[in-house]
């Protein structure tokens, strides 16, 4: 279940048309949402998702002071057996505070969403990012050592105005070193309105779709490798139904977001089951119960 914690945005990035469209950040009142996560909870709701432009910016605009942390601890604290995702989080404003939080509260869900966008810090500063990939890199270096189990999944745009072959290599680079579990790739496009749109150096189509199926090929090559590493392992997975792609099996997702498949002889939709890993393809995993 979705909850919407805030809407709007401040940070501008120049190829984003959310500020500009959505207004500047606005934060629900805490009291507000736990309300509403209590009532999710007592009706027996299993996952809830934490929705933001940017979560880690919420509670600036309260009077009260509570900011993302600070609200998640709370959240953690109402009775009942769910586990809490979020999104999306801006990495200049992921901080300690928060990875320590989750990394000590068992009802959140080790998985990380923070995009990166780019490998090149002059692309990130004219994207108006406002961190370096050093910084960045520092971040998932110590939700790692936290939490060694984390899932970590990205944003990478190519083809913004004036990348050159050697930034996008930067590119590849990152996404090498980061290991994403999963990584959300798109080609950069114009927005009407945007700073990004009417900049001198706008990148040809072709350029685009070749650096576009480098990356891919490159972040598949990743997500294949990590997948096959557990083959083997056992992972407790809320049931989502039957499978989009097969009518004789069941999916679901692991705490750290990975898609399952699995034969069952019944309709678990809803209910957490223990499986075994059998067999790993690059955007899926394919499984057998092992406890109901």
């Amino acid at each position: 279940v979705l909850v919407s914690i805030m809407c709007g945005c401040n940070n501008f990035c120049t190829y984003c048309i959310v500020p500009y469209v959505r207004g500047r950040e606005r934060s629900r009142l805490p009291e507000d949402i736990l309300a509403e996560v209590k009532e999710l909870a007592a009706s027996g709701v299993k996952e809830i998702t934490l929705l933001g432009q940017n979560v880690n910016s919420y509670g600036k605009d309260l009077e009260e002071p509570c900011d993302f942390p600070d609200l998640l601890e709370k959240i953690c604290a109402v009775d009942g057996d769910f586990l809490v995702r979020f999104m999306t989080s801006h990495p200049k404003d992921a901080s300690k505070k928060l990875i320590e939080v989750m990394a000590r509260q068992p009802k959140i869900a080790k998985h990380f969403h923070l995009p990166l966008q780019s490998g090149s810090d002059r692309v990130l500063s004219a994207m108006n990012r406002r961190y370096t990939w050093e910084s960045y890199y520092e971040k998932l270096a110590y939700m790692r050592e936290l939490m060694p189990e984390i899932t970590i999944s990205s944003d990478i745009i190519v083809g913004f105005p004036t990348e050159t072959e050697e930034e996008f290599e930067e590119t590849l680079r990152a996404v090498r070193m980061a290991k994403y579990d999963q990584a959300f790739t798109f080609i950069y496009s114009p927005r009407t309105g945007t700073p990004a749109a009417v900049m001198e150096g706008q990148i040809p189509e072709k350029v685009k779709q070749d650096r576009m199926k480098r990356l891919l090929d490159t972040q598949n090559e990743i997500m294949l490798e990590k997948n096959k590493t557990l083959i083997g392992r056992t992972f407790t997975v809320l049931c989502e139904g039957v499978s989009k792609y097969n009518d004789n099996m069941y999916t679901g997702r692991t705490e750290g977001g990975k898609l399952i498949h699995f034969p069952a002889d019944r309709d678990y939709t809803g209910e957490h089951l223990t499986l075994r890993v059998t067999d790993a393809e690059t955007f899926s995993l394919t499984g057998e119960i092992i406890t109901e």
